[in-house]
Parts: structure tokens; sequence; C-alpha cells
């Protein structure tokens, strides 16, 4: 039996509202995941405060800095890792010179490294850590932060 032209009209309408549903779905699923390395997270690290962006998702962690030229004093971005592992870092896309530390589950700094521009050099940590937070390079110097001092705020 085939089908009249009102009923393959109808099915077709179907078929293009759902098409519009599914990409409105997936445009508001990706604003959502951008909006939220917009929230600012307060770190301590011993007398130092900073106000730092989270990247908690693949698609932020992945993103990261890229394309920035420009970071606060006091600002950075957390990167937080479903699960502890040893989470190498590069900056092919990234123009700002950065200073990352490594953190692990306890919210201890493992270790620390300066990030050069424009670089696929990796920066690995020296144990497992479930967070890292990226900086204006030299910051961590300036402010005496070192390898096991205690970060405070640390989503869970």
């Amino acid at each position: 039996m085939r089908s009249s032209p009102s009923i393959r009209g109808r099915r077709r309408c179907s078929a293009l509202t759902r098409a519009s549903r599914l990409g409105a779905l997936a445009l508001a699923v990706l604003w959502g995941s951008a909006a939220a390395s917009d929230a600012r997270l307060p770190l301590r690290i011993g007398p130092h405060a900073f106000q730092v962006e989270l990247a908690a998702t693949p698609q932020q962690r992945q993103r990261g800095l890229m394309g920035r030229t420009h970071l606060a004093p006091d600002g950075g971005m957390l990167f937080v890792f479903e699960q502890p592992g040893r989470h190498c870092f590069w900056m092919r896309d990234t123009p700002l010179p950065l200073s990352i530390a490594f953190i692990d589950t306890a919210g201890r700094i493992v270790s620390l490294a300066d990030m050069q521009p424009w670089t696929e050099t990796p920066h690995c940590p020296s144990a497992d850590v479930r967070y890292a937070l990226e900086v204006r390079q030299g910051e961590f110097q300036r402010r005496g932060i070192t390898p096991r001092m205690q970060v405070g705020g640390l989503p869970q």
C-alpha cells in the first residue's frame, strides 16, 4: 500500500521536528558544558588565594586555556579528573606561558612545572594526581608555593 502525500508530509515533518529537537538538545549540552568553565572556584594554598575556572569535563579539559592571551595574577584553571593518574599536559595552542601544579587526591601538590607557549613538550606529574592547577608562569614561585603544600577548596 502506498502512503498518501499527506501522510508522507507528516512523517517528514515529524522527522524534521525530531531533528530540530535533537539539534537544540545538542546545542544546550554544548552551551552548558562551555558555560560551566565560566564558574569560579576559590582555592587557597597557604595564605594565597586564587579564583579559578573549572575544567571538569573531557571537553573542558581538552580546551583548557587554549587561545587565551590574558590571565589575572590570582586567576587560573583547575583541571579535575574522574580518576587519579599520570595526567600529562602540553601547550600546543596556548599562547600564555603557564605554571602547573599537579595535585593528588589528598589535595597536596605533588610537583610543579613551568610550561612554554606553543610547545608540544609533555609535562607529567611524578605520581598519580586527581587535579592540575594552571596559573600565570611564575606565580607559584613568586608566592613561595612549593611541592607538598596543601590546596584548600578542591571539589570532591
